[in-house]
């Protein structure tokens, strides 16, 4: 099977070459008494309709969601998080340090200070996030939309690797992505992310969106992303969920059923979890199968 495309993509493509590679009504808000520090989030929405948290992966724009902000704003209120660091946002906190395990802690005490029990989606890091958040504060999530992510990102490089197997990978790329030439960085982003997506005006987003990005925070988060292994704790996240994940015949090879087992057998141990395939789309399904996403996501909420 071809390598699949999926989560950071861009990764992958550097590691080969290495290896040789908002709406406008919206208003940027912090819940009452908490103002995070790792992430920003937009207001939008209805104000009294049952809470969204939307969570863009690595390098992404909350813009990434905007598609779902429409569709959602007359029957929710949306809360739409700007990871720092990430899209030409300020990094903030995230600029040095750990990073995932503080966007989770943030993300919990904005929950607790707006006083709500919202539905979490997350695509890719965002994914990873959202269970993160719902493994370690249930009581946070009332239901759960994970878009193409996996529980163990490393498994993609190594099927059977583990967290100290990874950490070598990891490691190297950290640093030699870090240390790259901005002009050499910029030049891989168009290459993954036409590895990332399908649709030619959305490939020129994501290219952007890498670019702008500070490369200690997006080669923090991919590092952390490459070491964070949740598979031993889905049995025990209960959180109804809704994982929606791509197939492209171009990328992941001409046999869906090795896709399917992929997605399906690192989620068989979460107990309340849905999986469903969108064919014809890579990783930014919002942008290859946008009414795909917009009846799986509808149905769910509702």
């Amino acid at each position: 099977m071809k390598t699949l495309q999926y989560l950071f993509s861009l990764v992958l493509v550097i590691a080969g070459i290495l290896l040789l590679a908002e709406p406008s009504h919206a208003a940027v808000v912090g819940a009452p008494g908490f103002v995070p520090t790792r992430f920003a989030v937009t207001d939008a929405g209805t104000a009294g309709k049952p809470d969204v948290v939307l969570i863009p992966g690595l390098s992404s724009s909350k813009a990434v969601w905007d598609g779902e902000v429409k569709l959602l704003a007359p029957n929710y209120r949306l809360h739409v998080v700007q990871i720092g660091g990430f899209a030409g946002a300020p990094a903030g906190a995230n600029a040095t340090g750990e990073m995932l395990p503080g966007i989770v802690d943030e993300l919990h005490q904005y929950i607790i200070g707006a006083k709500m029990h919202p539905a979490v989606m997350g695509h890719s890091l965002g994914g990873l996030l959202a269970l993160m958040l719902a493994d370690k504060h249930p009581e946070d999530v009332r239901r759960m939309v994970i878009v193409d992510s996996l529980p163990f990102y490393s498994v993609l490089f190594k099927p059977d690797a583990t967290v100290e197997t990874a950490r070598p990978m990891a490691s190297m790329l950290k640093t030699q992505i870090a240390a790259m030439p901005a002009d050499q960085y910029a030049a891989m982003a168009p290459t993954g992310a036409k590895g990332m997506v399908n649709n030619p005006d959305a490939q020129k987003l994501v290219a952007e969106w890498v670019i702008a990005s500070d490369r200690a925070a997006f080669t923090e988060a991919m590092y952390e992303d490459m070491l964070t292994d949740v598979r031993a704790d889905l049995a025990t996240i209960k959180t109804p969920t809704l994982m929606l994940y791509p197939y492209d015949p171009t990328s992941q090879g001409a046999d869906p059923a090795k896709v399917d087992g992929l997605y399906q057998g690192a989620y068989a141990a979460m107990p309340n979890a849905k999986l469903v395939r969108v064919d014809g789309s890579k990783h930014f399904i919002m942008y290859d199968q946008p009414e795909k996403l917009d009846a799986a996501v509808e149905g769910f909420l509702k």
